[in-house]
């Protein structure tokens, strides 16, 4: 066995007393395309971000742990960090950007959490440093880091128990450690299957990124699509996405709603942002026919904004 999957084995146990094994349903697709959707939104926090922090606390010293937690994050690592910490019952602090959804921050302050809201370059500078100023507590990082994409890797390994055959999976990218973690296993255990990132084109530095062949910079625009958009790649994120992944599939704004409304109608399922985008490259067709995977990455979006977005309410 390679030693990413010894990783992901080991992660499965680690996380199994507090992630959820989630449902793979018949998603909405038509002939060539059967739509397949895997319900990370059913997690505990409403978001696949549990199983890369759950790995993370479980692979920390006590010792470490009891500094608190810290990370940065628009919501759904953020919720998965503070999650773990009240099992613990240690602090946890949250960096997130001015534009975070309101719903998101209520939820981590629901888990405890200490929330502080920071211009942009402030809370990406959170990512890169790893620190934020007078907090002494141990980072999670929301993407670039072994333990969360070992956590990430956990659904392949649900996928190709529950649908041996399938052809494709598209995946949310945001930073990259969702994507990078499913993949890292199917392209040990089914290279054949074809493999892309989902991203919005109001914010998709991959897609520009992997065209030009290295780490670009593009024009960032705050939507609902919130988890996912954004200014740029991390190289070392860039480089294990060159390497993993067939592409990304950029869907507009409209592409993401009309996923939202059709999967609300069909499954009965709320999906944030993220996750829209991940079924509308699907359902365009992009990823190819036969039996495609999108990842339902979450499902924390206000109710509120879900109804106007899913209606066409202004």
């Amino acid at each position: 066995m390679s030693s990413i999957l010894e990783q992901v084995e080991e992660a499965r146990r680690n996380i199994a007393s507090i992630a959820f094994r989630t449902p793979l349903v018949v998603g909405p697709g038509e002939s060539p395309l059967e739509l397949f959707l895997k319900l990370e939104n059913l997690q505990p926090i409403g978001s696949f971000k549990i199983r890369g922090a759950a790995n993370v606390v479980a692979r920390t010293s006590r010792e470490r742990l009891e500094r608190g937690l810290l990370t940065a994050s628009a919501g759904n690592m953020a919720q998965g960090v503070a999650y773990c910490a009240r099992r613990l019952g240690i602090p946890a602090t949250i960096v997130a950007p001015e534009t975070a959804p309101a719903t998101k921050i209520r939820a981590v302050e629901r888990l405890g959490g200490r929330p502080i809201l920071v211009p942009f370059a402030d809370w990406w500078r959170t990512f890169e440093t790893r620190t934020f100023p007078g907090v002494d507590a141990t980072f999670i990082h929301a993407f670039d880091d072994p333990d969360v994409m070992a956590g990430n890797g956990t659904i392949a390994m649900e996928l190709i128990e529950d649908l041996p055959d399938f052809d494709a999976v598209v995946i949310p990218w945001g930073g990259g450690g969702l994507s990078c973690g499913i993949a890292a296993v199917l392209r040990e255990l089914k290279p054949g299957v074809r493999i892309f990132a989902a991203e919005v084109d109001t914010g998709a530095p991959l897609a520009a990124s992997l065209t030009a062949g290295e780490p670009r910079t593009v024009e960032h625009t705050p939507s609902f699509v919130d988890g996912i958009s954004a200014k740029v790649v991390f190289p070392v994120m860039f480089e294990r996405a060159r390497k993993l992944l067939d592409g990304s599939i950029v869907v507009t704004l409209d592409q993401a709603a009309q996923a939202m409304k059709l999967v609300a109608e069909r499954n009965r399922v709320i999906m944030e942002g993220a996750a829209a985008c991940a079924v509308a490259a699907a359902l365009s067709g992009r990823a190819g026919s036969g039996k495609v995977v999108a990842i339902v990455s979450g499902g924390n979006i206000d109710l509120d904004r879900f109804a106007r977005l899913v209606t066409g309410a202004s």
